[in-house]
Formats: C-alpha cells, sequence, structure tokens
C-alpha cells in the first residue's frame, strides 16, 4: 500500500504573523517555519499503519518555496520513507484551485492508495483542500475524521458534526483529512534524524508534473490588503452598587441581549 500524506510549512503560530501590504500574501520570512501540527498528526496516522504492516510506503508530498525541504526533513526523521517537493516561483501566491491542481497532479504521477491530509491549515481557513483533490483525482474523499481504520481494501472511520456522530467509509483508492483529535506526532531520534539524511528526496516542478506554465495564474485576485486595527482598550465597569444595571446596558447596547419590552 503506498500511502501519500499532504505536507505543509507554515509560519509558528507561536510567533507574530503578518502579511506583506504590498502583495496581499503571508510574510513568511517574519517568523520560524514549521510543519503544521496537524499535517504532522497526518503523518503519525500514516506511520501508525505501516507500524502494523510492513509493506506499506508512506510518502510526504509538499508544495512551496525553497525553504520546504528542511521541514520535510522533519517528516522524514519521524519514518516516513521518501518525500516529494513541488517547488516553482509561477505558484507564488497560488490560491486552493491551483494548489489543489497541482497536487493532484503530483499524486496521480506518484501513484497512491490513500491521500491523508489535515482538514484545515494555520495559516488558512479554506478547510476544502482534501476534498478538492478527491474530487479531482475521481476519488471518495471523507473529510474531518477523528478516528481511522485503514485495511487493505478500504478506509473507515468518525466524523462529528453539530447534530451527531457519522460512521463512514470508502473503498481505496481514497483521500481522508483528519481533525486534532487524532494522536500527536511522534518524535523523531537520533537514528531518524541520521537515516532522514539518506532517504529519497525529490524536487518535481510545474513542467514535470504536466502543468503548462500559462494555466498556473491564481484563479483569484486580492484587491486591496490593510493591517487589522489596532486593539482598543476595554470599557471598565466598576461596581458602585449598579454594576450589574451597567453590564446589561452594555449587552443591549450591543445587541449581545434583548432589553425588556416598555
Amino acid at each position: 500500500m503506498k500511502i501519500i500524506v499532504l505536507m505543509k510549512e507554515v509560519p509558528d503560530t507561536w510567533g507574530d504573523r503578518t502579511l506583506n501590504l504590498e502583495t496581499g500574501l503571508l510574510d513568511r520570512a517574519g517568523s520560524e517555519l514549521v510543519l503544521d501540527e496537524i499535517t504532522e498528526r497526518a503523518l503519525e496516522v500514516a506511520l501508525t499503519h505501516r507500524d502494523s504492516q510492513k509493506d506499506a510506503e508512506v510518502v510526504l508530498l509538499a508544495v512551496g518555496p525553497l525553504t520546504v525541504p528542511a521541514s520535510l526533513r522533519k517528516g522524514l526523521a519521524m519514518g516516513a520513507d521518501r518525500a516529494v517537493h513541488v517547488q516553482d516561483d509561477a505558484l507564488l501566491g497560488a490560491d486552493m484551485t491551483l494548489t489543489a491542481e497541482v497536487l493532484a497532479a503530483a499524486v496521480r504521477q506518484i501513484g497512491f492508495d490513500l491521500v491523508i491530509a489535515g482538514n484545515i491549515s494555520t495559516d488558512g481557513g479554506g478547510g476544502v483542500l482534501p476534498s478538492m483533490i478527491a474530487e479531482l483525482l475521481g476519488v471518495a474523499g471523507l473529510t474531518s475524521l477523528s478516528t481511522v481504520e485503514i485495511s487493505d481494501s478500504a478506509v473507515a472511520g468518525r466524523r462529528n458534526i453539530e447534530s451527531g456522530t457519522f460512521e463512514v467509509s470508502a473503498a481505496l483508492p481514497a483521500v481522508i483529512s483528519i481533525t486534532e483529535a487524532l494522536p500527536d506526532a511522534r518524535f523523531s531520534n537520533f537514528k531518524g534524524i541520521m537515516a532522514a539524511k539518506k532517504k529519497p528526496f525529490e524536487t518535481r516542478t510545474l513542467a514535470d508534473l504536466g502543468v503548462a506554465p500559462d494555466e498556473s495564474a491564481s484563479r483569484s485576485i486580492i484587491l486591496a490588503v490593510a493591517e487589522r486595527p489596532a486593539r482598543t482598550a476595554g470599557i471598565k465597569i466598576e461596581d458602585d452598587g449598579d454594576a450589574g444595571q451597567q453590564l446589561a446596558d452594555f449587552l443591549t447596547q450591543n445587541q449581545l441581549i434583548k432589553g425588556r419590552s416598555e
């Protein structure tokens, strides 16, 4: 079985994240770059399955700039078998539609039985990329799974929503995304770090994937960007016996509660 895990390099959530006001893009040089935690959990799902099925192969796949290989090496040190990095200057500022097309092309070229991704990344709030990839590949997509069970011919799991819980399954090949309900990723040890240096690592371009340069323009355009206004001081209520009334008035003025009808 060949399992492809979609990895993403993101600015560390512990640091400040800012937008480049000229391009409208995230300023990735403004903070430390790390593997997104949810993609590390996706890798853990793949590695846990391989622990019991030694013939399974775990392949890391990422799209991004020249900094990505250093992050992917961490995934190799954790136990993945090989990595593929798609790097092309034409992908700068790519939106989700283009990113999905490129990832789907890479997945087809690598070959797969199962693709595992995180449900949403910390540097963006789309949450639709796994579904888009499944659609482009023409296979079933199971999203936002809180449990995962992988067999030789199928994948299954639990999907929690506000109105209830669903038990879902799909025949392989398939694409799934997982939530933070899955276990944390394992730590890499010294042996894994040293082994990672010798594991296969490929870099591919749009031309390698058969994506023509004139098709690589972003499908969406940023019209304007501005810094978020600085946070203003909150309202301080001093209790002189009427704090409850002051609080009720504040909530009513901000339409957080309804005032009494006259």
